[in-house]
């Protein structure tokens, strides 16, 4: 199994790339959303660290944001609880589609967790900055000072970049981006 994993800056456009390779994907944000909705283990972490501001179920994401912009610390706090769930996700997906020849891993903070392996093919989703900034501010229920503390516990940019096999320049352009994909996936083919 080719493990391809996306990565780049929040709101480059991974998750719209993800979806143009035709492969399973597993997308962590699509996992943490279903944790918070239904998980009552982690609902109940969260509500004996946070009691002032987790204190009903399911949790709402706004009651996080209120957690993290109340204290930065508290962030790693909700990752702490959050990571070992997502990775238990993750494994799930990679047995349930082990006999597909590639998966797509689509996890905001996979080289931060260390969730990468050494033989995954990472590909870099580049966007330009002002694109990014449009995108996000027209995301409903996105917060610009959530946004600049969740930066914060990500590599730079650039390091991303340099570790990456392949970047996709990603234009929000379908035809553009569906021919980058199709390029990188023959690329990785031709060498299996």
């Amino acid at each position: 199994m080719i493990r391809i994993a996306l990565i780049g800056d929040i709101g480059s456009g991974k998750t719209h790339v993800s979806k143009k390779f035709n492969y399973p994907v597993f997308n962590a944000d699509n996992e943490v959303s279903k944790l918070y909705k239904k998980n009552i283990k982690c609902f109940n972490k969260f509500k004996k660290i946070f009691p002032k501001y987790i204190t009903k179920f399911p949790i709402e994401k706004k009651q996080l944001t209120k957690v993290i912009l109340a204290n930065p610390s508290n962030l790693k706090k909700i990752v702490k609880i959050i990571h070992p769930e997502v990775q238990y996700c993750m494994n799930k997906f990679l047995k349930k589609n082990k006999n597909s020849k590639i998966v797509v891993l689509d996890i905001p903070l996979l080289l931060e967790n260390k969730i990468n392996k050494k033989g995954d093919i990472l590909i870099f989703v580049d966007a330009n900055k002002n694109e990014i900034n449009k995108r996000l501010k027209k995301r409903k229920n996105i917060n610009m000072k959530l946004v600049k503390k969740l930066k914060k516990l990500q590599l730079p940019v650039e390091t991303k970049k340099k570790k990456a096999n392949f970047i996709i320049k990603n234009n929000f352009n379908n035809n553009f981006v569906k021919k980058s994909v199709k390029n990188i996936l023959n690329n990785i083919l031709s060498y299996d």
